[in-house]
């Protein structure tokens, strides 16, 4: 039995156009301002300098198919950056500033990027590495020894965008470890983006005179697509935050008066528990969109009770982000009902079957925000979508009696800290060059704050200490990819084909802390 949203027509026009479609209409209105209020765009400005820098981009030798990365945090000129690459028929590498530089030379390599767009303050890190990338210039969203400011890009005259597919060229690639595995490269069109953006656009509208804090990463799909994109298209204007702080995250609300909030669960959990809340003054907010990870309903319900405002999440994944959406007012545990032009279908884990109601299986999605496919993975690409177009999502759930879907479990091995994606297989492969450490295996367990951490288990025939073993990982990966705990064991259970078998470690751990 398959359940499928309402009709949708996805415009056929680029990601651009479509985001800055009504950006005359709102003309003078803020598009995008820092949350210190010194750097500010209107909508017209915007427009202008994508169109601007577009045409820089187009000077400097980039065509259509090429590739610019971008590694910064959420600043204003990060929209025209994208935009502007987009505009010039070029694709997107969307860079985690937290990922060490052997991740970030291994993305730029892979993706084969031209350009490399930063922040100052990146600009060591950018140095030390740039030798082993084929990068051609770097582009710096201000002032830097060594690279291009970007003002010298928007000093052109404004251009017509290139002619493209929006079925077929790939606008932006970001990294997903997908049901299981590495992190990979997915593929999304500009249909695909339009349709996610779109898709929340009509789930949870927003508007003229809105404001959202833009806090989420823009270099996640959750902050690109469902926050940036769909923001800007339908007029709400944008506040950025460079880096997480509780105090600083309240007091942006209260000082620029914001109006809807896009967050991670443990978010929420500050929202609801903590008492810095009772010291700014939340009553501006209007709605939140919880999304990156499961948001436990009675959470849901403690914000809804102190803050005053609406929250709901939705589901979905960077392979086919808002698949689901929860209207704000459901109190529930579902992730709500399929989006507008989604289709949902759950099969049976061995067989394929499709399953009816009620019943348990694997949740597959179809739909025009489903990606085009991993890059440079035609095997991991084919395990992922079937023929006729469904994803396997590598969750487990079921479709009750009114369409809502339950999330029960996952067979996928993804960990979510706080939101950002971690690979169990990365970090295993990290543990087993430790020279004491013998065999390893890598779980998440529950964490209210975190969502989920990740836990080592070890098996080593030498003295070594878990603190050891903690720091020695911390010292070579990104600080969310951090190992928070160990346990020792005799013997990492595996099938007979030297499979790990995480339920087994799972169950082990709950029993412990039990």
């Amino acid at each position: 039995m398959t359940v499928a949203g309402p009709d949708v027509e996805i415009p056929q026009t680029s990601l651009t156009s479509w985001v800055l479609r009504h950006a005359e209409e709102y003309g003078s209105e803020t598009a995008i301002v820092n949350v210190s209020g010194s750097t500010s765009y209107t909508f017209a400005e915007m427009a202008s300098q994508v169109r601007r820098a577009a045409h820089g981009l187009r000077d400097r030798g980039f065509r259509k198919g090429d590739v610019v990365g971008i590694l910064a945090p959420n600043v204003p000129e990060y929209p025209i950056a994208f935009h502007a690459a987009a505009l010039a028929g070029g694709t997107v590498v969307a860079l985690n500033p937290l990922d060490t530089s052997d991740d970030l030379v291994a993305r730029l390599e892979e993706a084969g990027a031209r350009f490399l767009v930063t922040v100052p303050h990146e600009m060591p890190k950018v140095s030390a590495f740039l030798d082993r990338t084929d990068i051609e210039e770097v582009i710096v969203l201000g002032e830097a020894a060594g690279a291009t400011p970007f003002s010298a890009l928007v000093a052109h005259d404004e251009i017509v965008e290139t002619a493209l597919d929006p079925s077929e060229d790939v606008v932006t690639l970001l990294h997903s470890s997908g049901s299981t595995g590495l992190p990979k490269g997915v593929l999304l069109t500009h249909r695909n983006m339009i349709a996610k953006a779109l898709l929340t656009s009509m789930v949870a509208p927003s508007g003229r005179g809105e404001k959202a804090l833009a806090m989420p990463p823009f270099h996640h799909a959750f902050g690109l697509s469902m926050m940036m994109n769909a923001s800007l298209h339908q007029g709400t204007t944008l506040v950025t935050m460079e880096r997480f702080d509780p105090e600083g995250f309240l007091r942006a609300i209260e000082e620029h008066r914001i109006t809807r909030l896009y967050i991670v669960p443990t978010i929420a959990v500050l929202l609801a528990k903590s008492p810095l809340v009772d010291r700014f003054d939340l009553s501006s907010l209007r709605s939140i969109v919880s999304g990156g990870a499961s948001l436990d309903p009675q959470i849901a319900r403690l914000v809804r009770e102190r803050i005053g405002c609406e929250i709901g999440q939705g589901y979905g994944m960077t392979e086919a982000m808002c698949s689901f959406m929860q209207t704000p007012e459901t109190v529930s545990a579902s992730v709500g009902q399929t989006a507008p032009g989604v289709e949902c279908k759950i099969v049976d884990v061995d067989t394929g079957e499709e399953l009816g109601r009620n019943r348990n299986g694997e949740i597959l999605v179809r739909g025009p925000h489903v990606m085009k496919g991993y890059l440079n993975a035609p095997e991991a690409t084919r395990q992922a979508l079937e023929p006729d177009g469904f994803l396997h999502t590598g969750d487990l759930g079921y479709v009750d009696d009114n369409g809502e879907l339950f999330i029960v479990d996952r067979i996928k091995e993804l960990i979510k800290y706080k939101g950002q994606q971690v690979s169990p297989v990365e970090l295993e492969a990290v543990l087993m060059r430790h020279p004491k450490i013998v065999d390893a295996a890598v779980i998440g367990v529950p964490d209210e704050e975190s969502s989920e951490i990740p836990k080592g288990f070890i098996v080593t025939d030498q003295l070594v200490t878990a603190q050891e073993i903690m720091d020695w990982v911390a010292e070579r990966v990104a600080p969310y990819k951090k190992i928070r705990q160990i346990e020792f064991i005799d013997k990492i259970p595996r099938t007979p084909v030297g499979k790990i078998e995480r339920r087994t470690l799972s169950t082990r751990a709950t029993a412990v802390a039990g």
